[in-house]
């Protein structure tokens, strides 16, 4: 897969996980993959997915950054979101939050292999911080 190719797929991966089309995951997600050095597999990834949606309904992976360098790519994600009940520990109930994620991955035969995320939950934190009740 050349570079193009790859940015394409990975566009794709991300256009199917913002319309939640879990029957079509595995054209992009590999069955044996890993997440953060952990094997979960694409049932396992799905279930992480399907979890993050509920916690996040309005949840949509924005692309602000994409690099890729095959068979990697790295991104910086932005989400701008309301979650419900608790985020990463943190009782956002309803608040609107920003913040970004990190996120390396490995492709293998044109499906995400392995993927290394880091989340910047000081954002949420700060946010919620500076928040009043009355805010939206």
């Amino acid at each position: 897969m050349d570079k193009q190719e790859l940015i394409d797929r990975y566009r794709g991966y991300i256009d199917c996980l913002n319309r939640q089309d879990w029957s079509a995951l595995g054209q992009f997600v590999d069955q044996n993959v890993q997440y953060n050095g952990q094997r979960i597999g694409l049932s396992g990834y799905q279930a992480m997915l399907e979890n993050d949606f509920r916690t996040i309904p309005d949840l949509r992976f924005v692309i602000d950054l994409l690099v890729a360098d095959p068979p990697h790519i790295a991104a910086r994600l932005c989400f701008d979101c309301t979650p419900v009940g608790e985020l990463f520990g943190l009782p956002v109930n309803g608040t609107r939050v920003r913040f970004s994620e990190n996120v390396f991955y490995q492709f293998r035969e044109g499906r995400v292999c392995n993927v290394h995320s880091v989340i910047d939950k000081a954002a949420v934190a700060a946010e919620l911080l500076h928040s009043r009740p009355n805010d939206g």
